[in-house]
């Protein structure tokens, strides 16, 4: 092997070991808190939102919701970043915190 190509494949291993860090690091993590639990859960009994009570449903993180689940706005007052990537629901009284685009359960109080 041509002793010149050696340092290029490690150089460029350990270009791609970076740049795959970097994007991981630079990937949006919400931290939800028990407050914005009381406030989902206050909100959407003021709404007159409909909880879900479905025993065959885990309120568990990483859970998929079926499309027959409504899944609501997040309150105003809950500041995050990229809001319009979540919603919430009430499921089996926990409130959960789902990502809009997959439906996956993100947060479970």
């Amino acid at each position: 092997m041509n002793k010149k190509i050696i340092p290029m494949i490690v150089a460029a291993s350990f270009f791609t070991a970076g740049s795959a860090f970097a994007a991981a690091v630079t990937q949006t993590t919400t931290t939800w808190t028990d407050e914005q639990g009381n406030v989902i859960r206050q909100y959407s009994t003021t709404k007159k939102y409909e909880p879900v009570t479905n025993p065959q449903i885990d309120a568990t993180v990483g859970v998929e919701l079926p499309q027959n689940v409504t899944l609501y706005d997040l309150p105003d007052t809950i500041k995050i970043q990229e809001p319009d990537r979540y919603r919430y629901v009430i499921v089996n009284n926990h409130p959960v915190v789902v990502e809009r685009s997959n439906r996956r359960i993100v947060h479970v109080w």
